[in-house]
């Protein structure tokens, strides 16, 4: 029986990922290196600390991992703060009300650092539906470890067997599987390149999961 469903953020909740590309790709060329679409795609759904990690390794940079996140996020904020393309994804708000007023418990579950966590929750007023939040960015193992998922089922305080992944990165979707949680790969429009292969179900539209299709459903 479900009763809890963990949500990752970025592609999922938020359309964060336009912002996150500028982002990167500005600290990109602040450190003089050239990311391949390719490499970039395969960061979806890693914390910020573990990509700078690989491109200082990757590129043999000068500079420490923590460098490149700084440079990133300062980015980020300003992007954040001035640019206007940041929105809700078509649906989302409707199936977060949708699962809480029918009593299932909410958990967010995001690669993203708290602070930016907050910022979106803050933004769109979310944080009214959801009993937890959790940060990859303050963990020790980034997606696609399970980490992120099997302590995101204990704030809700269910065992993984009642709980429901949506995810919409390749990581994602591994770590949720690697954690033993039903998954929901979410075909985003914004998450190119990721492969939904190892997800339980695939949607292109959250009317697809609504509570009462899932009760039906199952």
């Amino acid at each position: 029986m479900l009763k809890a469903v963990l949500f990752d953020m970025d592609g999922v909740i938020v359309d964060t990922e336009p912002l996150h590309r500028k982002a990167y790709f500005r600290m990109f060329e602040d450190m003089e290196i050239d990311v391949s679409q390719a490499m970039y795609d395969s960061f979806t759904g890693q914390a910020t600390l573990p990509i700078c990690r690989t491109l200082c390794q990757h590129f043999d940079l000068s500079h420490a991992p923590e460098h490149l996140v700084s440079t990133k996020r300062k980015h980020f904020k300003y992007l954040f703060e001035n640019d206007s393309d940041l929105a809700l994804l078509d649906g989302v708000h409707d199936l977060i009300r949708d699962y809480y007023e029918n009593g299932l418990t909410l958990v967010l579950a995001s690669s993203a650092s708290m602070p930016n966590i907050n910022r979106i929750f803050e933004r769109f007023d979310l944080d009214q539906y959801f009993k937890a939040k959790i940060s990859g960015a303050d963990l020790k193992a980034s997606k696609p470890h399970p980490e992120i998922f099997i302590k995101a089922a204990e704030l809700a305080e269910e065992h993984t067997d009642h709980c429901m992944v949506i995810e919409d990165s390749t990581n994602g979707i591994a770590a949720a599987k690697a954690a033993n949680i039903y998954c929901v790969g979410f075909k985003s429009p914004h998450s190119v390149n990721q492969d939904y292969s190892k997800a339980d179900r695939v949607i292109t539209s959250f009317d697809e999961i609504l509570f009462s299709k899932l009760t039906t459903n199952n």
